[in-house]
């Protein structure tokens, strides 16, 4: 009886530990934030398909992982998903929400056409309106965007959601553009964002 109890002891342990390395095998590590290997949205488990730091000049602003449904490595191929997409952000330094939705907005407008500027105006005006209504992020304030196909872009801080859907794929890429169009906020983040190829090694950033 000793002997069984033990065995099952030791048994249960090995689990433990074989679960723990699990666990931390099935996350990338980025500026000391652990970003999982999936994440659910909209009753669909997504896969990280990349992720990096923001800098501005030589500080660190935050830590942003993009989720998608199958790995994506080209522009292009990301902007053309129509399933569910979450951008994650972990903030690395106090912000001011001023701050904040300035990168945003110069992110849009370096990268959205006056066509796509026009038809989503009265959503930018509300994206607005939603950085004024938190006045400051602090380090650790966790950020997602997640989009839903028929519901529309959904902003949530710290678990909270905020505000209303924003309905227009259109706006969410325009979102995604601010970090990977043609004059990303950071280029280096660009890229991290992308799958890597076969052959590139990408598992942590420090």
């Amino acid at each position: 009886m000793i002997l069984n109890t033990s065995n099952r002891l030791l048994a249960g342990f090995a689990l433990l530990v074989l679960t723990s390395m699990a666990t931390q095998a099935a996350q990338m590590e980025v500026a000391g934030v652990k970003f999982d290997d999936t994440a659910h949205v909209a009753n669909t488990d997504l896969k990280l398909n990349g992720a990096g730091i923001r800098y501005k000049a030589i500080f660190k602003v935050y830590a942003a992982a993009l989720y998608l449904k199958d790995k994506k490595t080209t522009v292009p191929d990301v902007l053309a998903t129509t399933g569910p997409r979450r951008v994650a952000i972990v903030m690395l330094r106090e912000v001011s929400s001023d701050e904040f939705g300035d990168g945003f907005i110069s992110g849009i407008q370096k990268n959205t056409d006056k066509a796509e500027k026009i038809k989503l105006t009265s959503q930018f005006l509300r994206l607005g309106e939603l950085f004024a209504s938190v006045p400051l992020l602090k380090k650790g304030d966790i950020i997602l965007t997640d989009w839903i196909p028929g519901v529309g872009t959904i902003f949530y801080l710290n678990g909270k959601k905020v505000g209303e859907p924003y309905p227009d794929i259109v706006f969410n890429n325009a979102l995604m553009r601010i970090w990977l169009g043609e004059k990303p906020v950071d280029s280096s983040l660009k890229k991290a964002m992308l799958a890597p190829e076969a052959t590139e090694d990408r598992s942590s950033y420090r």
